[in-house]
């Protein structure tokens, strides 16, 4: 259920694998996104069992609705039951244990804590997102609510490798001219994209220097949901808070 947690300094960080859900074939197990086309109510109870495991409460978790974008959402609580999520890719907190989580099928899970200042973030880095600079715009949130890139704890979760993330040259081109680290190649010699190398050079830039990167790709594990090899499939996710 939970592939992969760290805790530093009261900032815990966490990312889910597919078992230990509810939902059936084609999203099994422990689909977390509510947009795919899976049950709801199956949907509803993976959140619960996800948060549970990690000792949360699954109302005080935080989700966003992502459209590849650079919008930032700064939160004091989750929204309410009358309030439709915004489109928005990153969100950013400074209340202590209010949970941000991301959703993700190959896209970089995103997830940044400064212990000190108290203040959260989750991201969600696709190819556009990442060209575009939400990660970037989701530190900016940060800081103006006092915390400091050198304080600052990264992580990113499992996503499609450079390896795996095959594209057309004239794209990695364009995404290689904002970005020069995502530039890749696949395992059989084609042009690719590493967002997650892309990522970790912007956050780099920025002074952010506790970085750990998954060395799980998503495309290539059985244990994790992939956009990119299943289409129609689940999500994972992944979360942050500060105590």
């Amino acid at each position: 259920m939970i592939g992969q947690r760290d805790t530093v300094s009261g900032a815990h960080f966490a990312f889910t694998d597919r078992w230990g859900g509810v939902s059936a074939v084609p999203y099994e197990e422990l689909n977390l996104g509510g947009a795919v086309g899976d049950d709801p109510g199956a949907v509803h109870a993976n959140r619960e069992l996800a948060a549970k495991s990690l000792g949360l409460d699954h109302t005080r978790v935080v989700w966003m609705n992502q459209v590849h974008g650079t919008d930032v959402a700064v939160v004091d609580g989750p929204w309410g039951a009358s309030t439709d999520i915004p489109a928005v890719d990153a969100v950013v907190t400074a209340r202590r244990g209010l949970a941000l989580a991301v959703l993700t099928a190959d896209c970089v899970p995103v997830l940044l804590a400064d212990p000190v200042a108290g203040v959260a973030a989750a991201a969600h880095a696709g190819r556009p997102g990442m060209i575009a600079g939400v990660v970037p715009a989701a530190l900016r949130a940060m800081m103006e609510l006092g915390a400091e890139p050198q304080r600052i704890v990264a992580r990113t979760g499992p996503a499609v490798c450079g390896r795996c993330y095959e594209v057309p040259e004239p794209m990695r081109a364009e995404v290689a001219a904002v970005e020069p680290a995502a530039h890749a190649v696949t395992s059989w010699g084609t042009p690719a994209v590493d967002v997650a190398a892309g990522v970790h050079a912007q956050l780099e830039r920025l002074g952010v220097r506790d970085r750990e990167r998954s060395a799980v790709c998503t495309l290539e594990s059985g244990d994790h949901f992939s956009y990119r090899r299943d289409r129609t499939t689940g999500r994972l996710a992944g979360y942050v808070w500060l105590d």
